[in-house]
């Protein structure tokens, strides 16, 4: 799993060996089970995650009981309630496993010494906040901008495998539609 990490940092950064040898005394390698949680709505988020193998859903449940879904976590992706782990806060997101799921999981205090020890992990992780930041401000826009069919298409593009991990109920979630609506959208695109 470290070398997956490794590999998707150098994606981004170039580090030494040394320097990766010295970041991987940091993280806590955890696995999680299906439907088992990573962090629960009102807990701090005391970790920023790094998903090795599997799957996880970022979500909030409304006062009318229906599932947001903010985000799905794969193979090479973080996960976390940023805004919880920054400030000590209590998060607004339950994160759950969808599939078992193989995990590097980093500390504040260790998430900051990596950033002294090891500076170009401060440019890694702004990349990250820059190219979230951009996919959240596209996804809202898309939200207001275009129909719910067309983010279904994008979504699917995006991720071809999506509809084989992930059940519709939370494909409609994410996409900001009804079960039933995304339900009726597959029918008429697959039918012409």
């Amino acid at each position: 799993m470290f070398e997956f990490l490794h590999k998707k940092i150098n994606e981004t950064i170039d580090i030494t060996d040394e320097q990766f040898e010295y970041a991987k005394t940091l993280f806590v390698p955890k696995q999680l089970g299906k439907k088992r949680l990573l962090l629960e709505r009102g807990n701090t988020c005391i970790y920023t995650t790094f998903v090795g193998k599997g799957l996880l859903r970022s979500f909030t449940i409304d006062e009318k009981g229906n599932e947001n879904i903010l985000q799905f976590a794969m193979e090479g992706w973080w996960v976390g309630d940023l805004y919880s782990f920054l400030t000590d806060e209590a998060s607004e997101y339950t994160i759950e496993a969808l599939e078992d799921s193989q995990l590097l999981l980093i500390t504040k205090p260790s998430w900051d010494l990596l950033l002294e020890k090891v500076p170009a992990f401060e440019r890694y992780f702004r990349v990250l906040i820059q190219n979230n930041l951009i996919a959240t401000q596209r996804r809202l826009m898309n939200t207001m901008t275009i129909s719910a069919e067309e983010r279904y298409i994008k979504l699917l593009q995006d991720f071809p495998d999506i509809s084989q991990r992930v059940p519709q109920h939370m494909i409609a979630s994410y996409i900001g539609v009804t079960r039933e609506t995304l339900s009726r959208l597959r029918s008429q695109m697959a039918s012409g």
